[in-house]
């Protein structure tokens, strides 16, 4: 697995966040089924290249727009609306929730990450660089002819990515 090396009880799962209906769902499989008490959660978001892509570039890999960015944003920062709003993300109030009960119940660490770009590659960056034992994402059910124009991020993560990946469709 990705994360080798580590003991055993230092789990590092990864949850693919878009706050669209499918990702909520991958992430309330992920808190149900796979989380268990002391492990690392680490929420993945992907933003898309935009006009503000000059200010994230000094700070995109790191994460933080502090002059010493840690690697990872906090849960408590990720709660902050006005900390996000620097961020470029619009965080929702029940992926927060869950967030904050499942921390709370099952003693986990839970911190986001950002990443600018392409959500496939980015994806699959983040499973190296975050040392994710598995990853855990939404599937925005696209037909068959949508999948062939438009690509098909969960196809590309599960074709690329070194660690198990679990798919949670939405309905």
């Amino acid at each position: 697995m990705a994360g080798g090396g580590r003991a055993d009880d230092e789990r590092r799962i990864g949850v693919a966040m878009d706050y669209s209906a499918s990702s909520k769902r991958a992430l309330d499989w992920a808190i149900a089924n796979l989380l268990r008490r002391g492990d690392h959660l680490v929420v993945l978001h992907v933003l898309h290249h935009g006009g503000e892509e000059a200010k994230h570039a000094l700070w995109g890999k790191s994460g933080s727009l502090d002059s010493i960015p840690p690697a990872l944003i906090p849960l408590s920062e990720f709660r902050d609306p006005t900390a996000m709003q620097q961020y470029g993300v619009h965080c929702d109030a029940e992926v927060l929730d869950m967030l904050d009960t499942a921390a709370r119940q099952l003693e986990l660490t839970v911190v986001a990450k950002l990443y600018w770009g392409d959500a496939r590659e980015k994806l699959c960056d983040a499973v190296e660089e975050q040392k994710i034992d598995t990853l855990v994402m939404g599937s925005r059910g696209l037909g068959s002819i949508q999948r062939i124009l438009l690509g098909s991020v969960t196809n590309y993560v599960l074709s690329n990515a070194s660690c198990p990946v679990t798919v949670v469709k939405g309905k």
